[in-house]
């Protein structure tokens, strides 16, 4: 859900515009001077887009791996994991 509230109202109504972001997930678009300036959202909401955001960038990176050719058999990857693990044990 999203609502557009000029910046007064930031000012006036803070504490409803927050119980808003977290309890109903909403995402509030706050005016100055009639135009957009700045997004508002609960930290619930800002974190779950940032890990999504983080996972899809991760994907678009293995993705772009594996049509550079960058890949290996994946046995020898997880024979590499074991090495770096028991390494590290060994340390």
């Amino acid at each position: 859900m999203e609502s557009i509230r000029p910046s007064a109202d930031l000012r006036n109504h803070y504490n409803e515009i927050a119980e808003g972001c977290r309890k109903n997930r909403e995402v509030v678009f706050i005016t100055k001077n009639g135009r957009e300036d700045t997004v508002l959202m609960g930290s619930a909401e800002y974190r779950q887009m940032k890990a999504k955001l983080e996972l899809l960038q991760t994907l678009a990176e293995a993705d772009a791996d594996i049509r550079e050719g960058r890949v290996i058999p994946m046995e020898e990857a997880f024979a590499e994991v074991r090495e770096r693990l028991e390494a590290r044990r060994g340390k």
